[in-house]
């Protein structure tokens, strides 16, 4: 087995990522070995610190962002963390290689007076497809899942008050859901009895079959076109939204970060910057030398 099937079922088997998590790591190390011409195993066994520069200044030269240059880096580190695990190298080369430094970019949100109404759906004349859209939409706003999230929910793991989502690396977790968010549901299942569809997912085309990422996110992209001015028009931007508003409102870093599945604290903790700048705002507008007036 090569190296890089060995990395791959590691990804798999061991750190459970998801499919989509493993091809864009199996894709970066692609790139490693094109860039560096190492056409074997042995020649991986070879690269040095020095040659990681040369790596990392390759990437550079190919005009990447400074993230998607971090991003890769972090992948080849991987992968020689586990060469050196596997006993297949003494010392991994590319672990005092510096990440380069990159611009914060504050999560994009839509603002609570930009949010849609449902008349914005009345464009979608079939009834399934307008359920489907507006349910799509509240789902991703209400509770804050992923994308593959959404797609994946099962019938099964849907109740009148909560939802269980199955994660990144399969970890389970419990988010409540409102009333009228539950009114959706039923109103997109029985439109599903009325066509006779039956699938083991919630959310299911007019066909039938399970959503695609990609039609998911050209309604939400569509949609959030409509409603709001943002430059960013995703399903991430709802989960964004989800954990922006509810800060903003008063739920604890805490609560945010076992709701969204982080497993780390400081990935929750961008959302404060948001939250503070609408504090800034108030300030300004609401004390006497808050700002020049």
């Amino acid at each position: 087995m090569s190296y890089t099937e060995g990395f791959k079922n590691y990804l798999i088997h061991e750190r459970r990522y998801s499919q989509h998590t493993v091809l864009a790591y199996i894709k970066d190390l692609e790139q490693f070995y094109d860039l560096l011409d190492l056409e074997s195993d042995d020649a991986v066994k070879e690269v040095s610190h020095r040659v990681m520069r040369y790596y990392l200044v390759g990437l550079v030269d190919l005009g990447l962002e400074n993230s998607s240059v971090n991003r890769k880096l972090s992948t080849v580190k991987s992968f020689f963390k586990f060469l050196r695990q596997q006993g297949e190298i003494d010392i991994n080369p590319a672990i005092k290689v510096q990440s380069l430094k990159q611009k914060k970019v504050l999560p994009q949100f839509v603002p609570e007076k930009q949010l849609w109404t449902s008349e914005i759906f009345d464009d979608e004349k079939d009834p399934h497809n307008k359920a489907l859209v507006e349910l799509t939409l509240e789902l991703f706003y209400q509770t804050g899942i992923r994308l593959s999230e959404l797609i994946n929910l099962k019938e099964q793991n849907v109740s009148q008050n909560q939802i269980k989502v199955l994660g990144k690396r399969n970890k389970e977790r419990i988010i409540p859901i409102a009333g009228n968010l539950f009114d959706l549901i039923n109103n997109f299942r029985d439109l599903k009895k009325e066509s006779s569809l039956k699938s083991q997912f919630l959310m299911i085309a007019k066909n039938g079959k399970k959503l695609t990422s990609k039609f998911v996110y050209s309604k939400v992209n569509n949609y959030l076109g409509k409603a709001t001015n943002l430059s960013k028009k995703s399903p991430h931007v709802l989960r964004h939204t989800f954990a922006t508003h509810m800060l903003n409102n008063g739920a604890s870093l805490e609560s945010i970060k076992k709701l969204l599945g982080h497993t780390d604290l400081s990935s929750t903790q961008i959302y404060t910057h948001n939250s503070f700048k609408q504090i800034k705002t108030i300030y300004e507008q609401s004390h006497p030398r808050g700002a020049d007036r």
